[in-house]
């Protein structure tokens, strides 16, 4: 067997090679928050990402920091949808709380 049909045999689609990677590090979850946090624009509009001054999460939590306070009450009283918004979006339960600032 040639050195080019042995590594035919043994090619995989490049995505379950990621995905291996990522489970084996434990790099699954902080990949789905990276996404979560760059679709904020698509997931909420352009007028909350416009007043959003920052966007970070850490254990499980979305912490924003909302430039308006009349956005910010708004968002405050939407809680739960912008919680089922980001899990559906990352496919799995990412986000518990949000806390703003």
């Amino acid at each position: 067997m040639s050195s080019t049909d042995k590594r035919k045999s043994e090619s995989q689609p490049l995505k379950k090679v990621i995905d291996r990677f990522l489970k084996a590090y434990s790099l699954e979850n902080k990949m789905k928050e990276m996404d979560i946090i760059a679709a904020w624009p698509e997931l909420m509009g352009s007028a909350v990402a416009f007043r959003t001054k920052s966007i970070k999460i850490h254990n499980k939590v979305l912490y924003l920091e909302i430039t308006s306070s009349v956005m910010r009450e708004e968002l405050l009283n939407g809680k739960q949808i912008i919680l089922s918004r980001l899990n559906e979006r990352a496919g799995q339960l990412i986000i518990n709380d949000v806390w703003f600032g």
